[in-house]
């Protein structure tokens, strides 16, 4: 891949995706924010990313169905799920409807970074 790794964070709180948002900024990924499942799909329509962190616990739509929509819409990007509110159950959930990976809250920048490229060099295999 050419250029910066593009990533995409779909959450609905703020603090986390401006602090995220930062720390994934200064390890040169280029990166775009979103608080719902719609402002992620219109993010990815206009310009796409290479993997996309998306919470689960999203405002009207969780991150499930979002997921769903994602992987009918843009098969090509790597999806990794967040959520402070996992079990092994809804990470193996995801991981069946698609999902790459996925990770707790709080999650530290460098477990995002390992995850990331891990999804991006291995999604579509």
């Amino acid at each position: 891949m050419n250029g910066p790794v593009r990533v995409l964070l779909v959450d609905d709180e703020p603090d986390f995706l401006e602090i995220t948002a930062k720390r994934l900024g200064r390890r040169g990924y280029q990166v775009q924010t979103a608080t719902s499942c719609l402002q992620g799909i219109k993010a990815l329509e206009a310009g796409g990313a290479d993997v996309i962190i998306l919470d689960v616990m999203l405002p009207e739509t969780d991150g499930i169905e979002c997921l769903k929509k994602i992987r009918r819409l843009f098969p090509e990007c790597a999806v990794i799920l967040l959520t402070g509110h996992a079990s092994v159950q809804t990470g193996l959930s995801g991981i069946a409807e698609g999902a790459d990976d996925y990770c707790l809250k709080p999650v530290e920048v460098e477990e995002l970074v390992d995850k990331i490229e891990i999804a991006r060099r291995d999604h579509g295999r």
